[in-house]
């Protein structure tokens, strides 16, 4: 199978493609079908939680967690093709759905009970039987074209960044263990071939599938496209129909602007528009979120959304959480291989540079503690990492909050595509965990550019000049590069957020 070397940048896209439907899908399930009010244009939606679930706030509902159940096989390097992946994600499905999970898809509903008894009674081949009983539904059901298979889809597209024939073939397979209905099928063919490219190229294109799409159903599918890039939105409601969900979220994604000078703030923007379209809100944004974290990034995802995230499965008697999406997605994207660091699948990355031990108080918040990825002896109960950090990094030592920042340490614009959003997003962190009244241990590797840069940028938000920052910040880490690209954008935060 092809498997490709991803740049930084294309990196980042990959995990912004799990991170992205987990995220629109826990900020549209208070409005799903009007549970609360819907937010009115220009209102920004909340993670309230509630909805159909009661889920928590920040909370995602079954979109994610199938989801999560086809990303867990894709991040081992498995060919979805193959009939093993296949039963693995079925049995996924089905180790979600024994735990009575409270928001199931009629359709979904369905074909995983019927699943069930047949296995009950002694049957084997679980992705087999799924998938019969899937075409049974649809079989007696002649609306069957829900979209179910299309909200948990996006993970199937980073399993295949190479070949997008087997790409196609792997994303109607997985549909059809629960969707049988051939336009079930299409619609997830052509947003993962629109991931795909968003992952590789940094551009949005829904039409780049149609090659992939049976030839008697293109010119259908092509109309269809085009009412979502030029009709309203909001009439792509109801949205239960894989066609119209499809249509909503591309409608949303296409339809909304990005913003002059901070462009990838157009996730956020084409998110909060995704659930103003109504109805069936936490799916749209869902799917919407998936090819928006495709093409922005995961770094576009701000740390307050980032640090709210989480849902099912349970790892260690916890919820996986924002590490967890990031780290599925990496490894699906580079075919189930950690780094050479072994990131992320190991609990503490190890570094061999060379860093000191030393906790320096900002210089203007001592509840701010600059360090580096050797600094483990603090009393921080927050840390604000700007490196790869495993799941108990002896740096935490003992903190309850971590955010984690996808700001890279270069002097190439390429690596840094956001460095304006990413710099001040980071901050920001900063300061909203102080105004919680915690104590925030920043660091990076070594603490000689990403630490002092973030030290400045967040004087900056406290409303000092960046001169003046900047000559303190120098003074108390002599040892700060203080020059560069990522140096020269802590002036511009007070404009990126």
């Amino acid at each position: 199978m092809t498997r490709l070397r991803l740049t930084n940048a294309q990196m980042d896209r990959a995990a912004g493609v799990v991170l992205g439907t987990a995220v629109g899908d826990a900020l549209g399930v208070p409005y799903e079908f009007d549970s609360i009010p819907m937010p009115a244009d220009g209102e920004r939606a909340r993670m309230l939680g509630g909805g159909l679930g009661n889920f928590a706030p920040g909370e995602w509902s079954d979109d994610t967690s199938m989801a999560m159940a086809i990303a867990d096989v894709a991040a081992t390097g498995a060919v979805l093709t193959a009939a093993d992946s296949l039963d693995a994600i079925a049995d996924n499905f089905m180790r979600w759905f024994d735990g009575d999970p409270d928001d199931v898809g009629i359709q979904t509903r369905a074909v995983l009970s019927a699943t069930r008894r047949r296995l009950r009674s002694g049957e084997g081949g679980i992705g087999r039987v799924m998938r019969d009983e899937a075409a049974r539904y649809a079989a007696s059901h002649p609306h069957s074209a829900g979209n179910g298979a299309l909200m948990r889809t996006a993970p199937v597209a980073l399993a295949h960044l190479g070949d997008r024939g087997r790409l196609a073939d792997a994303a109607r397979l997985v549909a059809s263990l629960t969707h049988a209905d051939p336009l079930a099928g299409d619609s997830c063919v052509l947003w993962c071939e629109a991931i795909r490219v968003a992952v590789l190229d940094g551009r949005f294109d829904v039409r780049a599938g149609l090659d992939l799409i049976p030839a008697d159903r293109v010119d259908q599918w092509d109309s269809w496209l085009d009412s979502a890039a030029h009709d309203d939105p909001k009439s792509f409601s109801p949205n239960g129909f894989t066609v119209t969900a499809l249509q909503a979220a591309a409608s949303a994604v296409l339809q909304t602007p990005a913003p002059t000078g901070a462009e990838c703030r157009h996730f956020q923007d084409a998110l909060h528009a995704a659930v103003r379209i109504g109805n069936d809100t936490d799916t749209v944004a869902a799917i919407a979120g998936g090819l928006l974290g495709a093409r922005w990034g995961a770094g576009s995802v701000p740390w307050f959304w980032r640090r709210a995230v989480h849902g099912w499965p349970k790892r260690d008697g916890r919820f996986s959480d924002a590490h967890d999406l990031v780290g599925l997605a990496t490894l699906a994207a580079r075919g189930g291989n950690p780094d050479a660091k072994g990131w992320p699948t190991v609990d503490e990355v190890g570094y061999s540079e060379r860093a000191s031990r030393d906790v320096i108080p900002h210089p203007f918040d001592a509840g701010v503690l600059l360090g580096t990825h050797a600094t483990v002896e603090h009393a921080a109960d927050a840390v604000v990492s700007m490196c790869r950090v495993g799941r108990t990094q002896s740096c935490f030592a003992g903190a309850t909050d971590v955010v984690a920042s996808r700001l890279m340490d270069s002097d190439d614009p390429a690596d840094n595509p956001h460095l304006d959003f990413v710099m001040a997003d980071t901050a920001d962190a900063v300061r909203g965990l102080r105004a919680e009244g915690k104590t925030v241990l920043l660091h990076c590797v070594a603490g000689h550019q990403r630490t002092p840069s973030v030290a400045v940028a967040y004087g900056v938000l406290l409303g000092h000049p960046v001169n003046e920052v900047r000559e303190a910040i120098l003074a108390v880490i002599p040892d700060a590069r203080g020059r560069g690209v990522v140096w020269d954008a802590a002036g511009g935060v007070s404009h990126a957020l």
